[in-house]
C-alpha cells in the first residue's frame, strides 16, 4: 500500500467510523496532504479493509523518509494525532452528540463517548493490547495484575532536546489542563490533536470529562477541573465525587490523596479518575460494621482489605458526605504514637484519605483508605509505602488505582522477569547478572517454594508471586496493619468515630 492508497484508507475508515461525513472527504484529504507535505494525489485505491495500525504506519513511515517527520516514537506520535484531527469533528460536534445520547440514557453516552475515543486512535488500542494482564488470586479477592507496555520510553535524544526548550511558561500548564485539547504538542507535550472533551458542572463549577489514552481498566475516565488548581481533600472533595456519580451512576469515582508520597498522580491539577469497572475492593465486604456518633441513618465499616479502608453509605447523599467528612477530620487529626501514627511532625501535614464513590442500588458509598505519608530514617521513601524489600518489582507510589487493588507495573518487569525465569531454568548464578541480581533472594524462594516448577509452568507461578508481592506492597501501605495488634490499632481510631454513641 503506497502513501495514496493510504491516504484513501485512512479516509474509508473515517467515513466507515462516522468520524468523517462522505461530503467532507475531499476536504479532509487536502488536509492530510497539507500535514503530510504532499503537493499531489493520485486518486488510487487499495483492496479490502485495512487496520488504522497499519495504515498510519505507512503515512508516517513515508513522512519520516521524506524528512517531514523526525523517525521517533515522539514525533510520530504527534503526526499520528494530527492525522487523525483532519478527519474529525469539531469539540462542539462531540458535545452536542454526547448529549443528544445522555438524554437518552447516560449508559448510551459513555458508550459512543468511548467508542469514539478509541476510534480516533486517541485510546491507542495496538498499543493497549500489549499491556500484560493476569489476576491472582488472594484472601482478599482477585487481584488484578499489570505489566503496562503502552506507554512509549521517551528517546534520550528527545529528553535533551525538550531541556533545551527554554525557560518560558509552560503551555499547557500540564498534562491535565482542557487547554490540551486540540493542542499539537511538542517534545516535552504529548500531542492531543485529536483530543475532546465532554464539559460539566461539578458543584456548580466548570469541570470536564474525558477517558484515559492510556486505558488500565474498561472506561477509564478522568474529571479534571476547568481550572489549574491543587488537589485537596476536603469536604467538597466528598460532594464533587457524589454529584459526579449522579451524573454518570453505572461509574465509580476516585480520587488520588492530596499530600507527596500518598498521591499517585499530578497534584499540581484537582482531578478525579473513574469508569465502568468494580474492583476488588469494591467487592471486598465489610468485615465489622460500627455506627458513627450523630448517624444513625448511616451503615460504617471496616472492609476486609490489606489496606485501611472505611466504608460509610446511606440513601441520603448528604448525610454520605457529612459522615465521610467525620471521618477524613477525625483521621486528619489523629495521633497514635505507639502505632507510628503521627498527624504532624515539625507542622507538617501527614494525614490524609483516597476516597472512592459509587452507587450501590439506591444507596451511595464512599470508600475512605487511610493514608499517612510520614518517613522515617528506615524507610526514607515513606513508612506507609513499599518497602525496599519489593522495590525490584516495583518502587513507585501507591496511589487510587493501584489502592483499589489493580496494579500498574513497570515495563521493565517483562524483560526482568524472561530472563530471570531462563536463569533459573538453566541454573544459572543468579547475581552474576545486574538485572537478575536485584530478584535473586526472591526468585531462590520462589523456587524452594515451588519444587515442581518447569519450563511449562514458570511463568504462572512467577505472575501468582508477582501478584503476591504486590498484596504485601498493599500490606505496607495500610496505616494499620492486619495482626491482631493493628487490628486493635484500627478499633482505637473507630473508637474516635463512635464517641458519644
Amino acid at each position: 500500500m503506497n502513501v495514496y492508497r493510504a491516504i484513501n484508507a485512512l479516509l474509508d475508515y473515517g467515513v466507515s467510523r462516522g468520524l468523517l461525513k462522505a461530503e467532507d472527504r475531499v476536504y479532509s484529504r487536502n488536509m492530510l496532504l497539507h500535514e503530510l507535505r504532499l503537493d499531489s494525489f493520485t486518486d488510487e485505491h487499495a483492496e479490502g479493509e485495512f487496520p488504522l495500525e497499519d495504515i498510519l504506519a505507512v503515512l508516517l513511515d513515508d513522512a519520516c523518509a521524506r524528512g517531514v517527520c523526525d523517525d521517533s516514537v515522539t514525533f510520530r506520535d504527534l503526526l499520528d494525532a494530527k492525522l487523525m484531527d483532519c478527519l474529525m469533528p469539531r469539540p462542539s460536534e462531540v458535545i452536542a452528540k454526547f448529549r443528544a445520547d445522555y438524554a437518552e440514557s447516560p449508559e448510551k453516552a459513555t458508550d459512543n463517548y468511548y467508542k469514539f475515543s478509541r476510534d480516533t486512535d486517541y485510546i491507542r488500542r495496538y498499543r493497549i493490547r500489549n499491556d500484560i494482564k493476569w489476576v491472582t488470586k488472594t484472601e482478599y479477592g482477585d487481584i488484578d495484575i499489570t505489566i503496562n507496555m503502552s506507554k512509549p520510553e521517551k528517546d534520550p535524544r528527545l529528553i535533551k532536546l525538550a531541556g533545551k526548550a527554554g525557560k518560558a511558561e509552560k503551555y499547557p500548564a500540564c498534562a491535565l489542563c482542557a487547554e490540551n485539547e486540540g493542542y499539537y504538542g511538542r517534545v516535552d507535550n504529548a500531542g492531543r490533536s485529536s483530543h475532546r472533551m465532554i464539559p460539566i458542572k461539578v458543584q456548580g463549577q466548570d469541570w470536564f470529562f474525558q477517558y484515559s489514552p492510556y486505558v488500565y481498566f474498561n472506561e477509564h475516565s478522568i474529571f479534571l477541573n476547568a481550572v489549574h488548581t491543587p488537589m485537596i481533600i476536603d469536604r467538597n472533595v466528598f460532594i464533587k465525587l457524589l454529584d459526579i456519580i449522579k451524573f454518570l451512576p453505572h461509574y465509580f469515582v476516585g480520587s488520588n490523596a492530596g499530600l507527596p508520597i500518598v498521591g499517585g498522580s499530578i497534584l499540581a491539577h484537582e482531578h478525579f479518575q473513574g469508569g465502568r469497572y468494580e474492583f476488588a475492593m469494591a467487592k471486598a465486604p465489610v468485615e465489622r460494621g460500627f455506627s458513627i456518633a450523630g448517624f444513625p441513618d448511616i451503615s460504617a465499616g471496616i472492609v476486609k482489605w490489606p489496606m485501611s479502608v472505611i466504608r460509610v453509605s446511606g440513601a441520603d447523599s448528604d448525610r454520605v458526605v457529612d459522615a465521610a467528612d467525620k471521618v477524613l477530620k477525625t483521621w486528619k487529626g489523629y495521633t497514635d504514637e505507639s502505632a507510628v501514627i503521627f498527624a504532624y511532625t515539625d507542622g507538617e501535614e501527614h494525614n490524609t484519605v483516597t476516597p472512592i464513590a459509587r452507587k450501590r442500588g439506591d444507596y451511595y458509598e464512599i470508600d475512605l483508605v487511610l493514608r499517612n505519608n510520614i518517613v522515617t530514617d528506615e524507610y526514607p521513601d515513606g513508612l506507609y509505602h513499599a518497602h525496599p524489600e519489593y522495590h525490584h518489582i516495583k518502587k513507585e507510589n501507591i496511589g487510587l488505582i493501584e489502592v483499589m487493588g489493580l496494579a500498574v507495573l513497570p515495563s521493565r518487569l517483562k524483560y526482568e522477569m524472561e530472563t530471570l525465569q531462563t536463569a533459573l531454568l538453566e541454573g544459572a548464578d543468579l547475581r552474576a547478572d545486574d538485572v537478575t541480581a536485584k530478584h535473586a533472594d526472591w526468585a531462590e524462594n520462589i523456587a524452594a517454594k515451588h519444587p515442581e516448577m518447569n519450563a511449562d509452568n514458570i511463568s504462572e507461578i512467577f505472575r501468582d508471586e508477582i501478584g503476591l508481592v504486590f498484596t504485601e506492597i498493599l500490606g505496607n501501605c495500610g496505616v494499620f496493619k492486619r495482626t491482631e495488634e493493628g487490628m486493635k490499632q484500627f478499633d482505637r481510631f473507630v473508637g474516635e468515630l463512635t464517641a458519644g454513641n
